[in-house]
């Protein structure tokens, strides 16, 4: 059952509903005082024993997503929310327009020119998703629509389209729709020649079919109960998917397997993949019926990734290469034993990825934290060279290249201060040609804000980057609220990106901080290393220390700082509210990944047993050890906690939204204080939450609402 009358809460949450109605002010208000008292599910202990140690779950029946009590219970939960948050409802709708108002309504993106097509999307004034069309040989040429989406969507609560491919011949166009945010996909196919749907549709898969060259034959990958991508399967065009041929089936667990096409469209490559080994596979892309060779076999802490040029391979690999190397190998020898170095390792610059033209080898390499691109001539060694930034912080990458002969490189760059701009840069001449720049609606103006980047000392010494923005004439008086953003997971990089959402932070006076902890890939591979598996504390460690930093370098101090981060960052700021609850005001955990030792001992759940490599394995004692000292929903104590606001999505394919709402009751059963804890549940989402332009900032307003309450900010 779901009880709402316990004495206890009905005094706590009198005091905080006292304080918010002097805040924000209540006339009209539609909620009672019954309405503040948050729901308090049912205790049902459930013991789980493993290595002789014995937990006792009270919420673990929460998990049964089709029981209509837990319906009931996360319905109470956005009752719960909307009264709590009511006081601010008029400010967190002004937050909401104000977002919108920044984004430009009838935006289209910079043509990319593939197979003799240009390419773009548009998004039409008020529509939540884009058009996606072409043009052909030139860009202004008659514009024809290959998907319009706003219309697709239309009935629809949550719709995502992806993966959308072209077949060699550019008549066919293949595409996957997810309706449920589940992120298992239907591909469907469409005649661009005379605009019919085909009778053809496969189900639960990735969303992405590859091409072969015959303009018939495509593959693709399924899912498993656990939502794993596990098997490769070929289909023709025009007939029903339970035909299907499978071509390759991954037996091991902890391998996650996809397809691609090389740029050189000569081959098809299918990819095992997990955290620390991967294996690649090829199909002649003119011969799809022929069966696969095996590039490399799979070893142990071995990674690479290929690409096709000619008559060769270039390879991207750890091997003996902690930070990567470039190697290349005959097309028809591609074991590792006749691999040749290209660029070497090296301890200070990490290799991230590779394009491949016709002349050119591109590099996005990672040093001091930021990203550079290289290019190289494959046939003038001397004009390698590096492509020039104009700030100290930034995000510079590839994209929408896909044409191999070409000269033409196409980046895109921004800051914390700068929009994402897109430049085309000739790798002959170096001419950089602006294209587009990101429009920001409003009085924006770049100049009125200022970005800077601090380097932390973490108590093992260990140099720690953090970046800032924050309004001009901002006073160094340890009164501005500020934000700390963290992540620290799968060695994932947190850049320094621009957000125009974010100007909402910064207008009202806040700072935003984002800590490059341990755990990522910001300083290298053995930045990743020291903050995985039994050094995962670090990652923990590392964010607390860049807290207490700026606090006494007077950025901020603990009545206004707040943690965020969102899945394993919400991992990251739910073990750090356990262990330092003093130093924040409030917490925004979101879709955060908080029952670790039972989600990893679960292997019916999704990404678990591929990730034994990022956590460990439970079933080994001291993994299992290590994650239960740190676990956050096992970790939480009596004690005081700050306000928490935390999000979920029922139909989550990552976190699943059990572990938020068990949290959550956890929490505010045993914490001693009279904060408020409140858990949002998406009842028609998941992991990435809304689906559409517009609607995703609706959560965003509300979490900026929910700090701007507790820091009595009315406007």
């Amino acid at each position: 059952m779901i009880q709402f009358n316990t004495i206890k809460i009905k005094t706590v949450f009198f005091l905080f509903y006292l304080s918010i109605i002097i805040l924000g002010g209540c006339a009209g208000d539609p909620y009672t005082a019954e309405d503040r008292i948050p729901p308090v599910p049912e205790k049902i202990p459930e013991t789980l024993t493993v290595h002789n140690d014995t937990r006792i779950d009270n919420y673990f029946w929460l998990n049964q997503r089709d029981n209509p009590k837990v319906l009931t219970y996360l319905e109470a939960e956005n009752h719960y929310r909307d009264a709590m948050l009511y006081p601010v409802q008029k400010l967190e709708n002004k937050i909401y327009k104000e977002i919108v108002s920044r984004i430009k309504q009838d935006e289209q993106s910079v043509p990319y020119r593939e197979n003799g097509y240009f390419y773009s999307w548009r998004y039409e004034k008020g529509k939540e998703y884009p058009i996606y069309s072409r043009k052909k040989d030139a860009r202004d040429a008659e514009q024809k629509i290959m998907l319009n989406v706003p219309e697709m969507a239309e009935g629809y609560s949550y719709y995502d389209v992806r993966g959308l491919q072209v077949s060699p011949d550019n008549r066919y166009l293949a595409f996957g729709v997810d309706t449920v945010s589940r992120r298992k996909y239907t591909i469907y196919f469409k005649d661009l020649e005379t605009g019919e749907l085909l009778s053809d549709q496969i189900p639960n898969t990735t969303g992405t079919a590859i091409w072969a060259n015959d303009n018939r034959t495509l593959f693709y990958t399924v899912k498993d109960s656990t939502l794993r991508p596990y098997k490769v399967i070929k289909h023709r065009l025009g007939t029903d998917a339970s035909q299907d041929e499978e071509i390759f089936l991954e037996k091991d667990n902890t391998f996650s397997v996809y397809a691609f096409k090389t740029r050189s469209r000569k081959y098809i490559i299918l990819a095992s993949y997990h955290t620390l080994s991967t294996e690649m596979r090829l199909i002649d892309a003119d011969h799809p019926d022929r069966p696969y060779t095996v590039f490399q076999k799979r070893q142990k802490n071995h990674e690479y990734h290929i690409f096709h040029h000619s008559d060769r391979f270039f390879i991207l690999t750890n091997y003996k290469a902690t930070n990567f190397r470039l190697m290349e190998t005959p097309e028809n020898s591609t074991t590792k034993r006749h691999w040749k170095e290209i660029i070497p390792h090296r301890e200070t610059v990490l290799l991230e990825d590779v394009d491949v033209f016709k002349n050119f080898v591109v590099l996005s390499e990672r040093k001091d934290g930021l990203r550079q691109i290289r290019v190289i001539h494959l046939k003038d060694q001397n004009s390698d060279h590096y492509i020039e930034f104009p700030e100290d912080t930034y995000v510079a990458y590839p994209s929408g290249n896909y044409e191999f002969d070409s000269n033409m490189l196409r980046y895109r760059y921004t800051s914390l201060t700068t929009p994402i701009s897109t430049y085309d840069y000739h790798m002959i001449s170096r001419e950089i040609t602006f294209l587009k720049r990101e429009e920001v609606g409003g009085k924006f103006q770049r100049d009125d804000y200022q970005s800077e980047r601090l380097w932390i000392k973490a108590r093992d010494n260990t140099m720690v980057p953090v970046s800032l923005v924050y309004k001009k004439g901002m006073i160094k008086n340890s009164k501005n609220p500020l934000l700390l953003y963290g992540y620290g997971s799968y060695g994932y990089s947190m850049d320094p990106y621009f957000s125009s959402a974010r100007l909402s932070l910064l207008d009202r006076g806040f700072i935003y901080a984002l800590a490059h902890v341990r755990g990522g890939s910001e300083m290298g591979r053995a930045w990743y290393d020291h903050g995985k598996l039994l050094e995962k504390k670090n990652s923990f460690t590392d964010f607390i220390d860049c807290a207490e930093a700026l606090i006494e370098h007077k950025y901020t101090d603990s009545g206004n700082l707040f943690a965020m981060g969102g899945s394993a960052g919400g991992l990251l700021v739910g073990t750090v509210v356990n262990m330092r609850p003093d130093l924040f005001k409030g917490i925004v955990a979101q879709v955060p990944w908080v029952d670790v030792v039972t989600t990893m001992l679960d292997e019916s759940i999704p990404l678990t047993t591929s990730e034994f490599d990022e956590w460990g394995n439970p079933k080994k004692k001291k993994y299992y050890e290590y994650m239960l000292s740190y676990s956050p929903y096992d970790n939480v104590q009596k004690k005081a906690y700050p306000a928490m606001y935390v999000t979920t999505g029922l139909h989550d394919s990552q976190v699943q939204y059990f572990e938020p709402a068990k949290w959550v009751a956890k929490l505010r059963d045993m914490k001693t204080d009279d904060h408020a804890i409140i858990l949002d549940v998406d009842m028609a989402s998941g992991h990435g939450g809304a689906s559409g332009r517009f609607k995703r900032y609706k959560r965003t307003a509300r979490e900026y609402a929910f700090m701007f309450q507790l820091l009595g900010i009315q406007k």
